[in-house]
């Protein structure tokens, strides 16, 4: 596989939430597959923390993939002042879609401010107008796995589905020309509104790994770009043999493992 472009064309994009897109979401996302707006978390400060309030603590795979899946927790309350906090995994960005449109697709635990609960969302941005939100799942609790994956589909070139726990969650989004385009990230993001305010998150990134085949073939995520704004914190969690192949006769003959890629990122 070819490297991605700089990682300045490769910019995570994110969930700009408005309270008001919650209300009623679910029924809406139930009968279309999709809608909304969404974002990823961190802890920052300051009315010039990244761009426009955002700031990131997460990493860029060092190939194109097909898809990109983590266990993800919330290791801590997530503490909202302004805007929202998230940790999600995903693909695209802005200016990467055809003809240097906006184009993503991502899915992630997020929390934001007047809202009880964190939840499960997922956001697409297909080209003009604002990204699609959709709420997946309200009430994930602070200690609470998921599994969270966005992956290519087998059966048609530049299609994409957000999985959660193995099990589809959207319909199939279809990008154009994005197959086989897009380095995978996995990351932690915060908007504080650039009014200054603070927000604090820890996220833990587990069995963190890429697609190398549509629908699936997945192996271990490296890392090729590390998105760390200032105040944020970034640990890589030792490699581990909880994920083994299918085959275990072959494992035990070969010690076959696939290698966990982990991380915790957090605020200050």
């Amino acid at each position: 596989m070819t490297r991605p472009p700089p990682v300045a064309d490769l910019k995570p994009v994110t969930l700009r939430v408005v309270v008001g897109l919650l209300t009623g979401a679910l029924a809406v996302a139930s009968l279309v597959g999709l809608s909304g707006t969404a974002t990823a978390g961190r802890a920052s400060c300051g009315p010039n923390v990244g761009s426009g309030g955002y700031s990131y603590a997460g990493h860029q795979a060092s190939h194109r993939g097909h898809g990109v899946r983590a266990t993800i927790t919330a290791t801590r309350p997530l503490e909202v002042e302004a805007g929202h906090v998230s940790g999600w995994v995903g693909v695209g960005g802005r200016g990467q879609g055809a003809n240097g449109e906006d184009a993503w697709i991502q899915v992630g635990i997020a929390a934001m401010r007047d809202v009880d609960e964190p939840f499960l969302y997922a956001e697409i941005a297909r080209g003009v107008g604002q990204p699609q939100f959709v709420l997946l799942e309200n009430g994930v609790a602070v200690g609470e796995p998921r599994t969270l994956a966005v992956v290519e589909t087998a059966g048609r070139a530049g299609s994409w589905q957000v999985l959660v726990d193995g099990r589809p969650a959207t319909k199939p989004v279809r990008l154009h020309g994005s197959s086989g385009r897009w380095a995978p990230i996995a990351t932690a993001e915060s908007w504080n509104g650039g009014r200054g305010a603070c927000n604090r998150f820890a996220y833990r990134f587990e069995g963190v790994s890429v697609a190398r085949a549509r629908s699936g073939s997945w192996e271990p995520f490296a890392s090729g770009n590390r998105f760390l704004d200032a105040g944020n914190k970034l640990r890589l969690l030792p490699s581990g043999t909880r994920h083994r192949l299918p085959n275990e006769r072959v494992l035990a003959e070969a010690r076959r493992t696939i290698l966990q890629y982990g991380f915790l990122a957090s605020s200050g």
